[in-house]
């Protein structure tokens, strides 16, 4: 694996890490301007979903875009469209500028999502190919480890005596800071190559070789030429074919599998923790600033998984971290399930009277009232201070009120977040770039994009409201039992393609 292809490969994917910072950054910003602004729950989800909404149309368009244009043509307008987006999120004096701002960046990064392993996998031979993937992943977790530091930081210089840094503005600079890796993407795009069997298919064959020369050596360019240049010959070229292609017969079993592990990497929830970490944290009653440093915990915790994905991935194959992976995001989500049924809310008087922030004689009403269902407790005290004012001190309220055993939830999540990120994570986007004909790569990996990042939208729309009116209890067990039933779905139907070349791949599963 040349220094080259690691180095083409990092600042490709870094529109990954710019899509972990925005998931990220916006779980500790929901904290700030939906009191602030006094949001609905079906808002904070807009505000949350809407980067995904987005997304799902750039999906759809940016690999049959990218056929015609180039991958690195498309790149480009992603790293500045997450500059404009940050910006305008940043400035934003209303919820529709703040959500318009975030939809800029969703196209920029369901773009992203899409098209960078389709280019990595491009100029990667077979040995590698899984890791020099995985690199995006990688990207996507430090995207989130960085913004959870930087809220942790930011949330705890926010304090009554600094007149800079207040609950009105703390918020815009955390939007804000995503603006200087946006122009570092930017400006690194410009020293990578345009992708070889791109300019194979379309007849720019002396430039292609000239790049995989510059990536591979002069002895595996020839060998890697000659496979691409057959493979191409083969096949009806890019330009061609249409998304009703897809569901032809000799195509279908590996579209299934895509849609399936599209479906499976939302569908459990993983969007859900990240975007509402800190909403989630709270929820187990360790108070606002413990929430931002667990937020900096679970990000460090996929940091370390995804680097053992990177390791093991073509070491041990696809198929058993998938399998192996989706094993414990089930039994993880079922503990945290476990571990917010079993909890208990009441507020004492001495609890009360110790409130400073609004008038605690108004929650006398429910004093030593012993409750074992967060959504009555939640509700009955938004009855008695109005939805703004609990959404200001909902982290303290939950602090003094809730009696549980925070670490089986915390654990539950952590282990979700380990799992998901040596398995479901960064594998899904390794077989996506796999699995499919030159000629249909990019259409594929948009449709397939498009249906996850529908599924992503909906769980993050949702979640808000599940939490208020379904509990944390059942919301966790509606996710566990989902990666329960889908580990049997993978274990019946997930091929293996560790160590086969893409057109290896295509002549065993893509049937004529």
């Amino acid at each position: 694996m040349s220094k080259k292809s690691i180095f083409i490969a990092f600042v490709v994917s870094l529109g990954g890490f710019l899509f972990g910072f925005d998931a990220g950054i916006i779980s500790g910003v929901v904290s700030y301007v939906g009191p602030e602004w006094n949001l609905t729950d079906a808002q904070i989800g807009w505000v949350v979903s809407s980067p995904s909404f987005a997304a799902m149309i750039a999906m759809l368009v940016a690999g049959k875009l990218s056929d015609y244009l180039g991958r690195k043509k498309i790149l480009l307008f992603v790293a500045f469209a997450y500059a404009i987006s940050a910006l305008l999120s940043a400035l934003a004096t209303s919820y529709e500028m703040l959500y318009i701002a975030r939809m800029i960046g969703g196209l920029a990064f369901g773009s992203a999502l899409v098209l960078a392993p389709t280019y990595i996998a491009e100029i990667a031979n077979a040995s590698n190919r899984g890791k020099l993937v995985s690199i995006q992943q990688l990207n996507i977790v430090f995207g989130f480890f960085a913004a959870f530091l930087s809220n942790y930081y930011l949330n705890s210089i926010n304090t009554p005596n600094n007149f800079f840094f207040t609950d009105q503005t703390v918020w815009r600079w955390m939007l804000g800071v995503e603006l200087l890796p946006a122009l570092v993407y930017f400006i690194l795009l410009f020293f990578v190559p345009r992708s070889p069997r791109w300019l194979f298919s379309n007849q720019q064959n002396k430039e292609a070789i000239a790049v995989l020369k510059q990536i591979h050596g002069l002895e595996q360019a020839q060998t890697e030429a000659t496979s691409i240049q057959q493979s191409i010959n083969q096949q009806t070229i890019t330009s061609k074919t249409s998304i009703f292609e897809l569901l032809k017969p000799g195509l279908r079993y590996i579209l299934i599998v895509g849609l399936v592990l599209g479906v499976l990497q939302q569908i459990t929830g993983i969007n859900a923790v990240y975007f509402y970490a800190t909403s989630i944290f709270k929820q187990t009653g360790i108070g606002t600033d413990a929430a931002f440093s667990s937020g900096v915990l679970l990000s460090f915790t996929t940091v370390i998984f995804t680097f053992a994905a990177i390791f093991l991935i073509d070491r041990m194959g696809r198929r058993p971290l998938l399998l192996i992976g989706m094993a414990g995001i089930a039994t993880s989500l079922l503990v945290c399930a476990y571990g917010f049924h079993k909890a208990e809310y009441k507020l004492t008087s001495q609890e009360i009277a110790a409130f400073q922030n609004f008038q605690p004689d108004l929650l006398k009403p429910i004093q030593n009232k012993g409750y074992t269902s967060d959504v009555v407790f939640k509700n009955d005290v938004k009855a008695l201070l109005g939805n703004q004012v609990y959404a200001k001190n909902e982290g303290a309220i939950l602090e003094a009120a809730t009696e549980m055993n925070a670490a089986i939830v915390l654990l539950g999540i952590l282990g979700f977040i380990a799992c998901f990120a040596f398995s479901l994570g960064p594998v899904m986007w390794v077989m996506l770039s796999e699995l499919y004909p030159n000629a249909y790569r990019g259409l594929a990996i948009g449709v397939i994009g498009f249906v996850n990042s529908f599924t992503s939208w909906g769980v993050q729309q949702l979640f808000p409201w599940e939490l208020s009116h379904l509990g944390s209890a059942i919301t966790f067990f509606i996710f566990g039992a989902i990666a329960f039933v889908g580990f049997f779905i993978l274990l019946k139907i997930l091929p293996e393609t560790k160590g086969k070349s893409l057109e290896q791949i295509e002549l065993e599963f893509v049937k004529n």
